[in-house]
This record gives C-alpha cells, sequence and structure tokens, in this order.
C-alpha cells in the first residue's frame, strides 16, 4: 500500500516568500494531497503505537511527535519501512520553550525522494536528559547534532563526537537559549599590543556617536588620529 501522492506543479512563478514547496492549483488538490499525509501518519502511527504519541500535517507536511527514548526505532522504520523511505537527513535542529518542564525539541527533518515526501520528527528533552545520537541511523546526524549541542547545549548520547562546531573553545553557553543574553558574556577582540586576541567583558555605550577603533563596544575619545595636524594648520 503506497501513500505518494501525485502534485502538479505549476508554470507561474512563485510569489516571494511563498510558503508552500509545491504550488496547489485548487483546493481539492489540496485536500487530497492532506488525507494523503494524514493516510500516511496513521500507517506510521498503527506500525509504532507505542513510539509515536501524535500525528498531524501543516504546511504540506506531516509531523510526528516521538517519545524520546523511541527516537532510534522510530527514525530506522521511516528510513526503511518500503511505504515510507525517508532516507535523506535534511536537518536537525533544536527549539527552546523554557516555560515547559521539558523545555527543548528537538527536531528532525526527513525528505523521501522515492515518493516526494517531507517528514518533521520531533522529541522533548531537558537540559539534564540526553538524547539517542542518530548518527547509527544518518551519517550526516554527526555535524547536525554538534551545532544543536553547541547552539542549544541538548546532549546527544553515543554521538562519536560531540564538541562545539561553531563557537569558540572556550566559549561559556548556548547562544540560541532564550536566556541567554543577546550581548553575551565577554567581548573578542585582537590586541596589537599583546599580538593576540583577547576576552573582555562585554562594555556598550549608548552614544554610538563616540565610537573606539580599538574596541567597537567604548566610546572613543572626541579627537581622532589626525585632528592634531588640523589645528596645528
Amino acid at each position: 500500500m503506497a501513500f505518494s501522492s501525485c502534485r502538479k506543479r505549476s508554470s507561474e512563478p512563485e510569489p516571494c516568500g511563498a510558503k508552500p514547496r509545491v504550488r496547489v492549483n485548487n483546493n481539492g488538490e489540496r485536500r487530497e494531497m492532506d488525507l494523503a499525509l494524514q493516510d500516511l501518519g496513521e500507517y506510521i502511527a498503527a506500525a509504532l503505537p507505542q513510539e509515536v504519541l501524535d500525528t498531524r500535517v501543516s504546511f504540506d507536511e506531516l509531523i510526528l511527535t516521538a517519545r524520546r527514548e523511541a527516537i532510534i526505532k522510530v527514525l530506522t522504520f521511516l528510513r526503511d519501512d518500503i511505504n515510507c523511505q525517508f532516507k535523506e537527513l535534511m536537518d536537525v535542529c533544536g527549539v527552546d520553550y523554557p516555560e515547559r518542564e521539558n523545555r527543548f525539541e528537538v527536531v528532525y527533518n526527513l525528505l523521501s525522494l522515492t515518493h516526494n515526501n517531507r517528514v518533521r520528527v520531533k522529541v522533548s528533552t531537558d537540559a539534564e536528559t540526553p538524547v539517542s545520537s542518530a548518527t547509527a541511523v544518518f551519517s550526516a546526524a554527526n555535524w547536525l547534532e554538534r551545532e544543536t549541542w553547541d547552539m542549544f547545549g541538548i546532549f546527544f548520547s553515543d554521538h562519536p563526537d560531540l564538541r562545539r562546531i561553531l563557537t569558540d573553545y572556550g566559549f561559556e553557553g548556548h547562544p540560541l537559549r532564550k536566556d541567554f543574553p543577546l550581548t553575551g558574556y565577554v567581548e573578542v577582540r585582537y590586541d596589537d599590543e599583546q599580538k593576540r586576541v583577547v576576552y573582555e567583558p562585554v562594555k556598550l555605550t549608548q552614544d554610538y556617536r563616540t565610537f573606539d577603533f580599538l574596541s567597537p563596544w567604548e566610546g572613543m575619545q572626541a579627537q581622532l588620529p589626525g585632528d592634531e595636524k588640523a589645528e596645528d594648520g
């Protein structure tokens, strides 16, 4: 039983910022496409009744909510099942909801080239509970999970090389957490006198008319280099 849907492409150009991936010519085709994705969601939920908590369709994509402990089983099923064949891991990212008990969501975006479908798998966790690494299922998860760890501080157990990938080695905190200050904790600059990169506490001035060439966050002297020559003349 196949759940792939037939979609017609329009020759008209997509407007700027258009949300759907494929132009749908009428409400009937959109309804048919949504029903096909709903059928696929029900099929997956029936095959994994203890692992899949919820299914829904949004923006022409199937969204699954899975148990954190079962994420590897769910991803493996979506990759290998004949009616799914989501063999491409497009992205792994995090979402922060500080007001929730499990404040983080880990989101896996999968693509099936065979059926021309997408699925989004979500699991919830907190700042201390790890999520099993998906590198054994999708090798592309290696760097994507490292980025999620770097930006959100979500730990992935059994990851072969879980370390920061975007920030500096001595960076403190995780920049995409909602409670991380917009200015950060320290500022980095190259010091000509010490001939090295130095870390200093953040110093922000509200008067942007005064600017220090040595540190972009500190106010500078009113006299610019070279002004003394103009005064002498």
